[in-house]
Formats: C-alpha cells, sequence, structure tokens
C-alpha cells in the first residue's frame, strides 16, 4: 500500500499492551476533519435526536482520536463525512444501551435501521420520503445522502454493506454463548465486519471485484476477530455495567463467555481474552504478508487487507487511550 495521507508513530509514544506486535499505528496527517464531523454529529443528535448529556464519548481522544487512526489513508475529502458516520454509530449504540434491550424485539430494530434508505438490493439507494421517519432515522439518511454526492458507485456498495449487517446482526444478541467457537463468529459479524467493509472502501476509494469478495472477506476474518475481542476486551466494564442496568443475566462479551466456559473471574478472563487476541494478531500479520505478495489478487483487494491490519492497531492504541472506555485495571495486563 502506498501511504499519502499518514504518518507511522514512534512506538515509544504509545502503549499496546502487547497485544498487536508488528503492526505499527499510522494517524491520518489531517486532525481537523475528523473533529469537525465528530462535531458536527454530536450536535444534529442533540439538536434533532435526544440531548446529550456530559459523559458522552465517541470518536474523539486526547491522544489518538477513533477515525484517524482506523483509517489513516482515508482521503482527506472523505474524512469528515466517515468521521460523522461514525460517530452517529456510537450515538446510536449508546442510545441502544439506555433501553432494556431483554423487551426489544431485535428483529424491529433491523428493520428500522434499513428505514432510512429503500431498494438496496436493486442499487436504487436514492433517501425516501423522510417525513415520516424518527428523528436518527434522518440523521442517517442525510450521512447516505453526502456519500452519494461524494462517490455515487462506491457510497451504494457501501448501503448494501450495512443493509446486509443489520439483517444479520440482529440475530446475534437473541441469546448467551456457552462457548467461545461459538461466540467468535457472532462476534465478527456483530463487531461490524460489513460496516467496516463499507467505511474502508468508501473512505479509500477501494473497489473489491465482484469475482473477489468471497475470498477477501475470508481472508479478513482473523483480523475481524481480532477487532471484536479487542473491543470486547476494553469495552468490558462498560457493557457489564449496562447490562446489569437493564437487569440482563448475560453479556454479549467474550470476556464474560470465558467467565462462564472456564470458570474464572473477571481478571483472568481478560488475561485469557488478551492471549486469544495475540493469536489472531499473528495470524491476520501472516495472512497480510503472503497477500502482499499474492499478485493474483486485485490491487484493491492486497490495500482491503492491509488496510484492516491498520485498523487493529489504530483501535487497540485508541481504545487504550479514548474517554469511551477509560477505566482501571488494564495497565498491567501485558
Amino acid at each position: 500500500m502506498e501511504f499519502r495521507y499518514s504518518e507511522e508513530i514512534d512506538t515509544s509514544l504509545y502503549e499496546t499492551h502487547g497485544l498487536c506486535d508488528g503492526i505499527p499505528l499510522r494517524v491520518h496527517k489531517d486532525s481537523f476533519s475528523e473533529i469537525l464531523g465528530s462535531l458536527r454529529a454530536q450536535r444534529d443528535w442533540d439538536r434533532h435526536v435526544s440531548p446529550l448529556y456530559g459523559g458522552y464519548n465517541g470518536n474523539l481522544g486526547e491522544r489518538f482520536s477513533f477515525v484517524r487512526v482506523t483509517v489513516p489513508e482515508c482521503l482527506p475529502e472523505r474524512l469528515e463525512t466517515i468521521s460523522y458516520a461514525n460517530e452517529f454509530a456510537f450515538l446510536y449504540d449508546d442510545e441502544m444501551e439506555t433501553l432494556d434491550l431483554k423487551n426489544v424485539d431485535q428483529g424491529v430494530a433491523g428493520a428500522e435501521m434499513l428505514e432510512a434508505f429503500q431498494g438496496t438490493g436493486d442499487m436504487d439507494c436514492n433517501p425516501r420520503d423522510l417525513s415520516s421517519l424518527r428523528p436518527e432515522k434522518r440523521l442517517q439518511a442525510q450521512i447516505f445522502a453526502e456519500m452519494i454526492a461524494i462517490d455515487p458507485v462506491r457510497a451504494k456498495t457501501s448501503m448494501k454493506a450495512w443493509a446486509r449487517f443489520v439483517q444479520l446482526a440482529s440475530q446475534t444478541r437473541l441469546k448467551p454463548f456457552d462457548t467461545l467457537q461459538e461466540y467468535i463468529p457472532a462476534r465478527v459479524i456483530d463487531s461490524g465486519e460489513l460496516i467496516w467493509f463499507g467505511t474502508l472502501t468508501f473512505g479509500m476509494a477501494l473497489t473489491i471485484p465482484e469475482e473477489e469478495c468471497h475470498i477477501c472477506m475470508e481472508l479478513a476474518r482473523p483480523g475481524y476477530a481480532v477487532l471484536g475481542l479487542t473491543n470486547d476486551l476494553y469495552s468490558w466494564e462498560k457493557e457489564r455495567d449496562a447490562a446489569e442496568r437493564q437487569g440482563q443475566d448475560y453479556v454479549f462479551n467474550a470476556v464474560w463467555v470465558i467467565m462462564k466456559e472456564r470458570s474464572v473471574g473477571e481478571e483472568e478472563a481478560k488475561l485469557i481474552c488478551g492471549e486469544i487476541i495475540r493469536d489472531y494478531v499473528e495470524e491476520y500479520r501472516l495472512i497480510v504478508e503472503n497477500t502482499k505478495r499474492n499478485q493474483r489478487l486485485s490491487k484493491d483487494v492486497r490495500a482491503y487487507i492491509e488496510a484492516v491490519m491498520f485498523s487493529i492497531s489504530g483501535n487497540l492504541v485508541w481504545s487504550i487511550y479514548c474517554p469511551r472506555y477509560r477505566h482501571e485495571g488494564l495497565e498491567d495486563s501485558d
């Protein structure tokens, strides 16, 4: 991959807890556009959906912000838009956490996520009449309109991937998982494998040939396992507390699954989760190296597989330092 918009950060300037050895951290050179997009999303949500009170945190961090480190080679003119979209996702996620999810029909919730656009199956993704939609769905339609204005073809590809994600993810949290073997494939879906496919391909202007889509997703899957498990590890306390408030007797999180499957406490489960992350990281590093040498794959497939690798280091470092997941107890986990 050619690096045009990012710079590599010296390893002495950040902590990784030993969870992504061999993967450098790259940061987009534009520090302004992510701030602009994130704050615009917060302002729109506060104005049109529900008030934002103190304590909310999304993309932005004191040292590292999410999109700049997870999509370091985003085209500069697309950085604000994908930052807005990702901030919207954080806002929506927090809104869902305030609900009693035991009483939410997940199928209905998934269908509602698709209301902001129509006809995804035939690629006719023009926003429909928005007057009947709830405010957050109108903001979602606004995101799609901005993307279409920038790059109609890749925007529609992203929308199709996001629609498919909603259909699949609406089923992943219906019941607890007893083993990691069962949980990890569901976590890959739930962590946003398809959402991130749409984000990377749009943000970096990548086109994955249809005949290579399957192998592209297969090659990237261990990387998405890393992303999902890393999120589980660093958001554990936040998700555990949210589940307790909602009266749930389980948490959709690898730490919870490990505790139950192996009969261990929280701290040991987090250490085990870290070891599993390390194993997947090493597996994915080898996949990236092999893919870079495989000239039978298209240039954009090879770029996508490498981009997921930089998302791994970016997501990890952001998770360690971000206000969204800040808590005590992980500093000595390496």
